[in-house]
């Protein structure tokens, strides 16, 4: 049976918790809520207003890790005076999950790259996870969605470095593309292992720049709002995000959204993940008014 993607072109707040309830996935004990902090200056990031109701609805603590690159997300000092600046710490429990060592090193048992996951050792204290992903491109990956999230995001500082390197850190804005995207594959299967059955996902397609959320100065978005996604499967999900980007003919900033995917060889991350089992690039998408 294909995975099912729910999707609603209405993009508030509340429609994120109406679309998680139609998952009717319970996640059991502590939930992890992966957000992106958003790197001080850029003005794309979904806020922690915009998560409040689902948040409220599910409990749980915002989770985040330090970044391998200079800015203010790169000790955990700075990024804790981050999160209060961008008011997630005053609205929500945040943990992060690197703030110290050693790291958790999950093992990638089904691999292209990578036989390690440096990832930060807090995540060992939950139960479940929830990612909630700002859908949107990216400088290196092509686009961020939800293998995003479960790889470089989740990574600690060194593991962010490990998997850009493909297992050599020191070459971390050098490495061969296909080891990078095949590397950032397998960390996301690990922690999709790792949490098994109690994990589920929501891409947001709003606010589209080329650029992520880890850039202080990003482009503006260069195409119109799409809508929310929600799904339990991380590949399902980015590949309908995909799908939608391109049926967007009419939209003028299509092609400089999908010049950036595509010169980054973006889809290939959906491809390895799908070639390593963890989630199916075939789904069910359910439209929801």
């Amino acid at each position: 049976m294909k995975p099912k993607v729910y999707f609603s072109r209405t993009i508030t707040p509340e429609k994120v918790l109406e679309l998680y309830k139609l998952l009717g996935k319970e996640l059991p004990g502590k939930v992890a809520l992966k957000v992106h902090s958003g790197e001080k200056g850029n003005h794309n990031f979904l806020g922690p207003e915009f998560w409040k109701p689902l948040i409220d609805e599910v409990g749980g603590t915002i989770v985040e890790c330090n970044t391998a690159y200079a800015g203010e997300r790169d000790t955990t000092e700075k990024h804790l005076e981050l999160f209060k600046y961008h008011g997630w710490s005053e609205m929500y429990d945040v943990d992060l999950l690197d703030a110290e060592g050693p790291d958790l090193v999950l093992e990638v048992k089904n691999h292209k790259q990578i036989d390690k996951n440096y990832v930060g050792k807090n995540l060992a204290n939950y139960d479940s996870l929830l990612v909630l992903s700002h859908f949107k491109g990216h400088p290196m990956g092509g686009y961020g969605g939800a293998l995003k999230q479960l790889s470089i995001g989740i990574g600690s500082s060194y593991g962010k470095a490990y998997i850009h390197g493909a297992g050599e850190p020191e070459k971390i804005w050098t490495q061969d593309r296909t080891k990078f995207l095949e590397s950032m594959a397998d960390a996301a299967g690990s922690v999709v292992e790792y949490f098994g059955e109690n994990a589920a996902y929501i891409n947001v397609m709003k606010n589209m720049s080329v650029d992520c959320d880890c850039v202080a100065h990003p482009e503006d978005p260069c195409m119109k709002d799409i809508g929310i996604l929600v799904s339990t499967d991380p590949i399902a999900i980015d590949q309908a995000c995909i799908d939608l980007v391109y049926a967007a003919t009419d939209d003028p900033g299509q092609a400089h959204l999908l010049e950036r995917i595509e010169s980054r060889r973006g889809v290939y991350t959906i491809e390895a993940s799908a070639a390593l089992g963890f989630g199916s690039r075939e789904y069910e998408l359910i439209e929801v008014e």
